[in-house]
């Protein structure tokens, strides 16, 4: 006999809302009913899908599998939802959006709202790691990253107009009066630079290799603000895309004389999913305002 669709359902809401109750909540079921169907699902199986700890519940590995796994496939039950919807009228919907920072997507996003007052728009913010997975992963309709990754045919993307990183340092700095700087003498001090995998990191790193350099004090801090904070604070230079630096009468702003620091941004969606109205009218807005 198949599995059963209700105990997966049961199960995928427990793993995403982490506690039994919230999730029978979620599925208009009593507790009970849905603590048979997960324990039955164990039963049928022989194995625990959740550790208890009291009213703390935590994925076992095999939980973990199983949990990556109902994200795709619930996922695309709300896919097959939104073409009928779309279908009808592009007057409800969802769509969901990753971005690695609010400058650029927060403009796009209230137009399309205009547009489509009835589209239900979620957003959230990571690195350029992060939203290739979240992109792969169907977490996301649309996703603005910095850069296309190579050789991948599964997706479609749109060039937005390309920006510059600059280097910005705190009001006391000796480059305070400055209004260029070379690389040579970025190397001399301590960087603030954002995670691995961060677009703005990886564009830096490469203009050292460049002029065949070595960074001997770098700062890692998880997060453009906490860049920004430390900067202000006074612990070293950071690196940041211009149009994401916002005004602060704490930090003052250098150009890079000798290098093309160019921070490219690329709307991309997979191909699968421009059958969706909602998706496609969003890239149709954006071709529409780019072209």
């Amino acid at each position: 006999m198949p599995i059963s669709h209700a105990h997966l359902r049961s199960f995928h809401a427990v793993a995403t809302q982490g506690s039994f109750t919230r999730a029978a909540e979620v599925l208009h079921i009593t507790q009970p009913t849905l603590s048979g169907q997960v324990k039955e699902l164990e039963e049928r199986y022989g194995l625990k899908l959740f550790i208890r700890h009291g009213r703390h519940i935590e994925l076992t590995d095999i939980g973990k599998s199983a949990l990556v796994i109902t994200r795709q496939l619930f996922r695309h039950e709300e896919d097959v939802e939104q073409l009928f919807l779309s279908a009808r009228a592009l007057t409800t919907g969802k769509l969901l959006v990753a971005a690695d920072a609010p400058y650029i997507v927060t403009p796009l996003l209230a137009q399309f709202q205009r547009l489509y007052p009835g589209i239900q728009i979620s957003i959230q913010y990571g690195n350029s790691r992060q939203l290739m997975t979240w992109l792969e992963s169907r977490r996301c309709d649309i996703a603005f990253l910095p850069n296309i990754p190579e050789g991948d045919d599964r997706l479609f993307s749109i060039p937005l107009e390309p920006g510059r990183l600059v280097v910005f340092v705190n009001e006391s700095h000796a480059w305070a009066d400055r209004r260029s700087i070379g690389m040579q003498e970025l190397l001399g001090q301590r960087i603030i630079l954002r995670e691995q995998g961060s677009r703005t990191r990886s564009i830096f790193e490469e203009a050292v290799r460049r002029i065949d350099g070595q960074l001997h004090d770098v700062m890692e801090i998880t997060g453009r603000e906490g860049v920004r904070e430390a900067v202000a604070a006074g612990f070293g230079v950071g690196i940041v895309a211009e149009h994401e630096l916002v005004a602060d009468t704490r930090l003052h702003t250098l150009q890079v004389s000798d290098a093309e620091l160019i921070h490219a941004e690329y709307i991309i969606c997979l191909k699968e999913r421009l059958n969706l109205r909602v998706t496609n009218a969003f890239i149709e807005m954006i071709q529409s305002t780019t072209g």
